[in-house]
């Protein structure tokens, strides 16, 4: 089988820098004070236990913690939750994505400009939870234009979107806005190097047998990777190491794509590239067919 790896399949800039942020405080802290993130720092758990390795640990919750530093999740977090932050003493520091801060910020000019707030992305995503949690009122968060419906029309309308959606599904929901609204600002805040690993993973699955798309299960764009290679008519299957892999995945099969979410780390896309050129698939004699 030939085996052919999508461009930006490793980490994209907005995590590389969260991860270098997070083991540089992790290597200069004081060992007896705490140091963590509030939820995964990046959705990878391999790379979240490496972190834990060197005393950075994740806590669900704030709960009776007092002092210490933790350290921003590249996804953002909400404002009160960094006031509450520094109510405890803790020191911050920041790692979120400058994409996500970017949206952050065009999301609270829009509100302070007096527009109604629709933020395009996973209503329960801590990405989209970070925008939302910057404003002084609520924020409207639709997945697809379908969500539209039943909700009340406003006159004045502003747009962001989560970083990692597809841009269909923004083009799609202002689309519909159109239809509803005299006055719509809209922000592209979907990351360029996002856009270009969709198109990429895109144009690889319609051209190989079967697609693997390496990252974390909790990543959401990840799985969006996943889905628009299914989409796309091909054969694809969400893993996060080269353990998961089957050989009957392969079975007549003389093409295999791999691509990789913003959050896997090169070694182990490299390790699953691996693993799939030491796969023998059943009925397999491991010979070249000839004519």
């Amino acid at each position: 089988m030939r085996v052919s790896v999508a461009p930006c399949a490793g980490f994209c800039f907005g995590v590389k820098r969260a991860l270098k942020i997070a083991f540089d405080a992790a290597h200069k802290h004081v060992r007896n004070a705490p140091i963590f993130t509030l939820g995964p720092i990046i959705h990878n758990p391999q790379v979240v236990a490496k972190l834990e390795q060197e005393g950075l640990r994740v806590v669900d919750d704030l709960g009776d913690l007092t002092g210490g530093t933790m350290i921003v999740r590249s996804h953002g977090l909400p404002r009160k939750v960094l006031e509450d932050a520094r109510r405890r003493g803790i020191d911050l520091v920041d790692a979120t994505c400058p994409f996500v801060k970017e949206a952050q910020e065009r999301a609270e000019q829009l509100a302070d400009e007096g527009y109604a707030v629709v933020i395009v992305g996973e209503e329960d995503h801590p990405e989209v939870l970070s925008i939302a949690g910057g404003l002084s009122f609520p924020a409207t968060v639709i997945a697809g234009p379908e969500e539209l419906d039943g909700l009340p029309k406003e006159t004045k309308v502003g747009v962001v979107c989560q970083t990692t959606q597809p841009l269909g599904h923004l083009t799609a929901v202002v689309g519909r806005l159109l239809e509803r609204s005299k006055e719509i600002k809209v922000f592209n805040t979907i990351c360029r190097a996002t856009f270009e690993r969709q198109v990429n993973a895109l144009g690889l699955a319609r051209r190989v047998d079967v697609m693997l798309v390496v990252g974390g299960k909790n990543s959401a764009n990840t799985r969006r990777l996943w889905k628009l290679c299914r989409e796309a008519g091909c054969d694809a299957y969400h893993i996060e190491t080269a353990e998961e892999l089957k050989p009957e995945w392969f079975e007549g099969k003389e093409e295999v794509g791999i691509t990789g979410g913003a959050s896997t780390p090169q070694w182990i896309v490299d390790d699953v590239v691996s693993a799939v050129e030491g796969i023998q698939a059943p009925g397999d004699t491991g010979e070249e067919s000839r004519p």
